[in-house]
């Protein structure tokens, strides 16, 4: 890890100190619900605005970051965020609380493009994944601390989540500031882009193709969200805390895994690891129709928590390479939005086919989608991406 650029380093401290205070989004139904009164339904609603806020936020954190730079986009949006959640404790007006959420989500959402850009942009493709891998790790270290934080504040008072939260949001930012101002000048690396240079989303068969591939498996990845607890307590009569149980085990893999397995297939094709980790995620969830006893199940959360280590920083380091040099956010907000797409539609239609169908035929059809979707990875990324030069441009 000691050939990353410095740049990777400087965005893997921001996003740890960032997501060790995210800590209003996994109460923000419990705080609408008991701290203001409002009826589940409604305070459930406030999960949907935010889902619209990050499909919204993504596209254009991807574009602003190629007008004006990942780390300027990041910088703007980590300070909006965080005054944004200064605020919402204020307000107790329902509509102006969902409009509140809207932006915040927006900015929050608008990070994560222009950070993958800022990773992406500074390494070669041979450490892309272990870039992307690196961040991944920042993320996960930070969300194990911040929602148990979280939980202790919520008991004290519900407006101590909001300041926390977005006093680190405001200080990720000033650290950003910080480090960026006492860095070396950036390394020019090589730049790697589609067979048409400057091809924007909408024309890239190749992009939307692999876009559609990474929804059939982001509907995979998210039945984790709703019809895995449904599954593993009411048709099996596992307790809650079993589940619980499951994403400790799932955190420390990645944790200490995620990041050698990357640095171990870097140089790997990208045929080759977008389809293995697609694969392993289909089988992991797919094999759920047959695993019945605590050690099989767990078993397959560790086939697909494989699978994920593999595949999304793969998968993410594949479009910063099919992306030209000029448009590499938009392509990554693109790539978001995919994702937040899946995110939004995967667990309701999940839930839905197993109350209709049952659970096995639910299983059996996600291995399904899973396997569709290696098929469609292992059409696209085939083809090598050609060495672009900087600032090329195209239609």
């Amino acid at each position: 890890m000691r050939g990353l650029p410095g740049d990777v380093w400087i965005i893997f401290a921001t996003t740890l100190v960032n997501r060790v205070g995210t800590m209003v989004l996994p109460f923000l139904v419990l705080y609408l619900a008991q701290g203001l009164g409002y009826s589940a339904r409604r305070a459930g609603f406030a999960i949907s605005v935010y889902g619209v806020g990050g499909l919204v936020g993504a596209p254009i954190g991807g574009r602003l970051s190629d007008r004006l730079g990942p780390l300027r986009v990041m910088q703007f949006s980590l300070v909006l965020s965080g005054a944004i959640l200064f605020v919402v404790p204020l307000v107790r007006s329902l509509p102006v609380v969902f409009s509140l959420i809207l932006l915040w989500a927006i900015m929050t959402e608008a990070v994560r493009p222009a950070s993958l850009a800022a990773i992406t942009s500074a390494t070669p493709g041979a450490q892309r994944k272990a870039a992307i891998a690196l961040d991944r790790l920042a993320i996960n270290l930070g969300m194990s601390v911040g929602p148990a934080v979280g939980g202790f504040l919520a008991t004290v008072s519900f407006t101590l989540l909001f300041i926390v939260d977005g006093v680190t949001s405001i200080a990720s930012a000033f650290l950003l500031t910080v480090l960026l101002s006492k860095r070396p000048l950036p390394i020019e690396v090589e730049r790697v882009a589609g067979a048409v240079p400057g091809k924007v989303v909408r024309r890239n068969r190749q992009m939307l193709i692999f876009l559609l591939a990474m929804f059939l498996i982001g509907i995979v990845f998210f039945q984790m969200d709703a019809a895995l607890p449904l599954y593993l307590v009411r048709e099996l009569g596992f307790r809650p805390s079993f589940f619980g149980l499951l994403f400790v085990v799932n955190t420390v893999l990645i944790i200490f895994l995620e990041v050698p397995l990357n640095l171990a297939t870097s140089r790997w094709p990208h045929r080759h690891v977008l389809v293995l980790g697609a694969l392993l995620l289909a089988s992991g969830f797919g094999a759920l129709a047959f695993a019945t006893a605590a050690q099989t199940i767990v078993l397959t959360l560790v086939v697909w928590t494989f699978g994920e280590m593999i595949l999304l920083p793969a998968s993410a380091a594949y479009v910063a390479d099919l992306a030209p040099t000029d448009r590499r956010g938009d392509y990554i907000g693109a790539y978001y939005v995919a994702f937040g797409l899946a995110l939004a539609t995967g667990p309701w239609m999940g839930t839905l086919f197993m109350e209709r169908f049952g659970a096995l035929r639910l299983w059996v059809a996600v291995f399904g989608a899973g396997v569709s979707s290696a098929c469609l990875m292992a059409i696209v990324a085939d083809r090598k991406p050609t060495v672009v030069a900087p600032g090329s441009r195209g239609e």
